[in-house]
């Protein structure tokens, strides 16, 4: 091989040798969870509150939901807890027609007699973290519950969390998320997928293994003085609930997870609704990486903590890598062929691939079969959710640019629709939320690797073709249902109250 080939080949292999390491930290995450002996081995989930439980007030951070406030509202106004320890703070910072359902949804439930208050900010000072940070001066809950604006919570959601807090070292209990429309496409049943491996193995392993973890923005209950203790709200990053799960834990404050506390929630049901969600997430838990890595390291806290917590907050850094891999891989393997090599050095890249495809399996299997149900039935979608994580690297990566090189930037809300069954259809709206180019960059990494499809094909190295394809249809999918996304105005037959669209 040529100069040029052999520095081609030989960064495409340092390129596998980055992402091998995130993947062994996935097998990695499995084994705390089968073979933890942390904290988190007990089961944490009580039937039963005290004779006298805390005072707790219940969030409800809210910014243009109007397809989802009332009901969110409803449901919050059923958790069985006792009335003269209980209220509920409705925060909202909508621009739209959202505010009057909810100051009228506030006002029915205060007439029957529920402690509930309704707070709007003409201005989104903080965003999120922002409206929390104000609900809380004026909370009387020693106990806050956080739910966002379409969650669902069981009755029993509360009497089942809070007797965890009997235990003063706890600071959060967090709750698994359900998805209310599962099955509503092939897009949310996918993000059901990602959704219980990232609640059921990533939080359960990091649970058990007494490692790290986080509340994930909802479908959680902090103790008031954890927040405090650690430095309350902050919005100096887009994941406000990830920064100070660490910087309460680094404070000593212990964390439980309930994984058969569920409270279930939409999935978006748009492509770009998708990816927004996704790059707000990965460009804030890199801001979050950039604030608390440092301290983290400096902690005294085993060397295993160290290590797992610096995978967890850098684990963004794989769409960097996947990006890196997707330029190098036709040109690595054109350098091959051409040296006659090919078959030789495949066998490494077959060796790389058939590990983490059988990583991805096992990791998925096990977490479908701990929630349950027709769980063998749901894997059948495994090979389009690793296609749709591929596809998804263009939007995260650039998300880690950002994080990298700009201001924290606007908390951008996930569009929601009250959509639940196939029956509920989005009707065509705008496309603020979505990119206009990046679909065009997607489109083209697809037809890209159509090209390295045709070229395995043509020089007989058919073992490559299935890996390639995945490539292929992540990007086509991610790329042509960005373009078709409607960036919807709501549910076909609805529509917004009173005249109260956006």
């Amino acid at each position: 091989m040529s100069s040029p080939d052999v520095l081609v080949v030989g960064l495409y292999f340092v390129v596998l040798a980055g992402l091998s390491v995130y993947g062994a930290h996935r097998g990695y995450l499995l084994y705390l969870y089968t073979n933890g002996r942390g904290p988190g081995r007990r089961p944490a989930a009580r039937d039963r509150m005290g004779a006298e439980p805390p005072r707790l007030t219940v969030q409800l951070p809210v910014f243009n939901e109007a397809y989802v406030v009332e009901r969110l509202i409803e449901a919050v106004a059923q958790l069985r807890y006792p009335r003269d320890r209980f209220e509920v703070q409705l925060l909202d910072d909508s621009t739209d027609g959202t505010s009057r359902l909810a100051r009228r949804a506030v006002e029915r439930w205060r007439e029957r007699g529920l402690s509930i208050r309704y707070r709007h900010r003409e201005v989104r000072t903080g965003f999120k973290a922002g409206a929390l940070a104000d609900g809380l001066r004026l909370a009387s809950g020693e106990l806050i519950a956080v739910f966002d604006a379409d969650f669902v919570p069981p009755p029993d959601f509360l009497e089942r969390a809070v007797g965890v807090f009997e235990d003063p070292g706890v600071g959060m209990v967090q709750a698994r998320w359900g998805h209310v429309n599962r099955r509503y496409s092939l897009l949310t049943r996918l993000q059901a997928l990602l959704l219980d491996g990232h609640f059921v193995l990533e939080h359960g392993g990091r649970h058990r293994g007494g490692c790290f973890f986080n509340f994930n923005g909802a479908a959680g209950i902090w103790r008031r003085a954890a927040i405090e203790s650690a430095g309350g709200w902050q919005h100096d990053t887009l994941t406000e609930d990830l920064d100070l799960s660490y910087r309460a834990q680094l404070a000593g404050w212990r964390f439980v997870f309930l994984p058969d506390v569920v409270a279930p929630a939409e999935l978006p049901v748009e492509m770009s609704a998708f990816k927004l969600q996704q790059h707000r997430w990965a460009k804030g838990s890199i801001q979050t990486c950039r604030k608390v890595l440092p301290a983290v390291l400096r902690a005294d806290v085993p060397l295993r903590v160290k290590a797992e917590a610096f995978l967890h907050l850098t684990a963004n850094f794989n769409y960097l890598l996947v990006l890196a891999l997707c330029v190098l891989i036709l040109p690595a393997l054109v350098a091959r062929t051409a040296s006659g090599g090919a078959q030789r050095l495949l066998l490494v890249d077959a060796a790389v691939f058939g590990l983490a495809a059988v990583s991805v399996v096992t990791f998925h299997a096990v977490s479908q079969r701990e929630i349950g149900g027709s769980w063998w039935v749901r894997l059948r979608d495994l090979p389009a959710m690793v296609a749709l994580g591929l596809g998804l690297s263009v939007n995260n990566a650039v998300a880690v640019f950002e994080a990298l090189s700009g201001p924290t930037g606007e908390f951008r809300r996930t569009p929601k629709y009250g959509v639940r069954s196939r029956e509920d259809r989005v009707v065509a709206g705008d496309r603020r939320f979505g990119s206009r180019l990046q679909p065009l960059v997607e489109i083209a990494f697809g037809t890209y690797f159509t090209l390295a499809v045709a070229y395995a094909i043509a020089v007989g190295v058919y073992g490559a073709v299935p890996f390639l394809a995945l490539f292929q249809i992540g990007f086509f999918y991610t790329g042509f249902a960005s373009r078709s996304a409607t960036g919807g105005a709501g549910v076909a037959g609805g529509g917004l109250a009173d005249g109260g669209a956006p």
